[in-house]
């Protein structure tokens, strides 16, 4: 069932005369705008990455990648039922999450007709109870009702691999491994390990050498950076 922040994100990238729900060939897509495809995708990219890359050899491409930066959490009594409480999610969503999903896109971007629009926004989420006879609320018993888009901050978008490495703050040192990048980004290592792999098989990094464990990476050119 679509959740009202699908369809408030469709409206939002659609220009006039937009058409949605549009058949082409044989997928559904979210929104046809301007001469361009666009799909809405909460959920992981891995899920539309073949769609997308059968979509490309025709078309301009819009992938539409929200990461939810504010949770409100909205506690209802029973489903459709009426409200109970509101409290914020204490987890937080920062660009950097973005890496979570292209480790399993990397297939699909960089391609020239592809551009991946990333808003950061806040969310209402209705939740009530999993279990109707249950007299107390438990926070990890619950069924969502709905999601619903409150605002939307800022929006970064990407056309190159290029435009992913202008992420990474300058100061790294030439080579440099996961633990600089970490360190560079304000983030765990293994977030950094999972930047590295992306660039890596987007050809924003060549590894250049091995110190101990740790892997060692230089930038490589701009010009040969991957496009497509």
């Amino acid at each position: 069932m679509e959740t009202s922040l699908h369809r408030d994100l469709k409206s939002y990238y659609a220009e006039e005369e937009a058409q949605f729900e549009v058949p082409v060939g044989r997928y559904r897509i979210d929104v046809v705008t301007g001469g361009r495809l666009v799909e809405v995708q909460h959920g992981s990219l891995s899920a539309i990455r073949d769609k997308v890359r059968t979509l490309l050899g025709d078309h301009e491409v819009v992938v539409v990648k929200p990461i939810v930066v504010r949770k409100q959490l909205v506690k209802l009594s029973r489903k459709g039922g009426r409200v109970q409480g509101r409290r914020l999610s204490p987890k937080q969503g920062r660009l950097l999450d973005l890496f979570d999903e292209l480790v399993h896109f990397t297939r699909a971007f960089p391609h020239p007709r592809l551009t991946l629009e990333v808003p950061l926004i806040d969310i209402e989420e209705l939740r009530y109870p999993g279990h109707g006879r249950r007299r107390r609320w438990r926070e990890d018993d619950f069924q969502v009702e709905d999601q619903r888009l409150l605002e939307v901050r800022e929006t970064h978008t990407f056309h190159t691999a290029a435009d992913l490495a202008r992420l990474v703050p300058g100061g790294l040192p030439n080579p440099f491994d996961t633990s600089h990048l970490a360190k560079s980004l304000g983030a765990d290592r293994w977030i950094a390990q999972r930047v590295a792999y992306c660039f890596r098989n987007m050809g924003t990094v060549e590894q250049v050498g091995k110190k101990g464990n740790s892997l060692l990476y230089r930038f490589a050119p701009e010009s040969r950076v991957k496009t497509a």
